[in-house]
């Protein structure tokens, strides 16, 4: 598995503390968020190479990199304008065919099982060409939310409406077969794209869900950045005590 965190982002809602920082290194309990993500993903075997997209204040990203201890799995892709997330994936993919993506929103604040995430990514429905990270959001309003069957394939997918039909949300964290990213290789992408908005509407029915019960949150108003700041820890120390 390969995994593309989109970091790019700057992060306008949460200034002032994105005109100094990008918004994936705001600090979390005293640590740039993105370390948390490297610290999912760098121990694990199965991941062999961790592709960061870049475009606002880079250079602080490549230092964050270069002090990290899984560096050796790091690599960075810089993008001039922003391509969107959708873009992002579809610039990427000479780099990530042939293998199983991991594509994750890197400005969300998570604790998840990447074992168990691959285990519903490989034991997902024949008709399946990717697995989606769910959630349950207190805010379905600002989220995308889902609508799935019995067997946990999204069939429905309303981004942010102002009365959505529950509280299940997409994590914007995806595992992605190479079937599914020869289907996204085949869009136009002259525009800037969304995974959200422009590539799940191509995947419905093809898509099963994972539930994070662990944490999951987007921290990109002051809002969430403060509730985060202090939920987040415990379960942290909790999280890291199991593993």
């Amino acid at each position: 598995m390969k995994a593309l965190l989109l970091a790019a982002g700057m992060g306008s809602r949460l200034r002032p503390i994105t005109e100094t920082l990008p918004k994936c290194l705001v600090p979390i309990a005293g640590r740039p968020l993105l370390e948390f993500w490297l610290e999912l993903l760098g121990p694990h075997e199965s991941c062999s190479e961790i592709i960061i997209n870049t475009h606002y204040m880079p250079e602080k990203v490549r230092e964050c990199v270069a002090q990290n201890p899984y560096r050796k799995k790091i690599s960075l892709a810089h993008e001039t304008a922003l391509l969107g997330t959708g873009g992002t994936l579809i610039q990427n993919l000479p780099r990530l065919k042939g293998t199983d993506t991991l594509v994750a929103h890197a400005d969300n604040l998570t604790l998840f099982d990447l074992t168990e995430f691959q285990r519903a990514f490989t034991l997902r429905p024949t008709n399946c060409v990717a697995t989606m990270m769910s959630f349950k959001t207190d805010s379905p309003q600002t989220c995308g939310i889902l609508e799935i069957d019995g067997h946990g394939v999204v069939h429905g997918f309303h981004e942010k409406i102002a009365d959505p039909p529950g509280d299940l949300a997409n994590g914007a964290v995806f595992l992605f077969g190479n079937e599914a990213l020869g289907i996204i290789g085949a869009i136009d992408s002259s525009p800037p794209l969304d995974i959200s908005r422009d590539i799940m509407p191509m995947l419905l029915g093809r898509i099963n869900t994972w539930k994070n019960d662990i944490y999951h949150r987007d921290i990109g108003n002051p809002t969430a950045l403060a509730a985060a700041q202090t939920d987040f820890p415990d379960i942290y120390l909790r999280f890291r005590g199991n593993l």
